[in-house]
């Protein structure tokens, strides 16, 4: 198995309405972007950043004439209700072959956007890779069996994302043995023990995060 980096470097990156980030960690993955797919509430927090989008992605409910003007030419207005707009903008991304993505802003401000959008990471494990960086960490969803990067002391938590799931759990401060993780918190709050951990998952969906460096 290879090494889940703690970040990698993608060069493409789809910027929710959540919180905007600030650790250097995602600032650096916003900056180093070679394009931004922004979901249109969160065009206001870009431009202000100096950074402009590739694409601009949602239903519009969320976006200033004056922005819906001037970025006529790169809007993809979806209306369906479906689904949200990060998923939105993350399909946009695979139809267009754009399978390595870092997701920014997708938590903070509500809590129920934020679990909202922690689950779908499940739903996108099997179109591309895909990551979560917010300001206290990164999130991965696998749907097999991975070696990850970390460091001694770096706090780490399993999230189950299907009912099916068998978790063995290795490098880890509280390991586990084909365990089902018959509740949603039951993974949490576990502990890394040195340079990589390895989750065994026989079956099922996880979503595993991993806390930054310090500073």
């Amino acid at each position: 198995m290879t090494v889940l980096p703690l970040i990698e470097a993608f060069d493409t990156v789809v910027l929710a309405h959540g919180d905007f980030p600030t650790h250097p960690a995602a600032v650096q993955a916003l900056r180093c972007a070679k394009r931004i797919v922004c979901c249109d509430g969160a065009i206001a927090d870009l431009l202000h950043a100096g950074l402009e989008p590739e694409y601009l992605v949602g239903d519009l409910d969320s976006i200033s004439p004056g922005h819906r003007a001037r970025f006529a030419d790169r809007i993809f207005h979806l209306a369906e209700q479906e689904s949200n707009d990060l998923t939105k903008a993350v399909r946009l991304c695979f139809a267009k072959g754009l399978n390595s993505i870092t997701i920014l802003g997708a938590t903070g401000k509500r809590e129920d956007h934020t679990l909202g959008n922690m689950a779908l990471l499940a739903e996108y494990v099997d179109g591309g890779n895909v990551q979560m960086v917010t300001d206290y960490g990164v999130l991965n969803a696998v749907a097999q069996s991975t070696v990850f990067e970390s460091f001694g002391g770096q706090q780490v938590s399993l999230f189950r994302m299907s009912e099916e799931a068998s978790v063995t759990l290795e490098g880890l401060k509280y390991p586990l043995q084909r365990s089902p993780l018959q509740h949603l918190w039951m993974g949490t709050l576990n502990e890394a023990l040195g340079s990589t951990f390895t989750v065994k998952l026989e079956m099922g969906k996880l979503v595993v995060f991993r806390e930054h460096r310090p500073l």
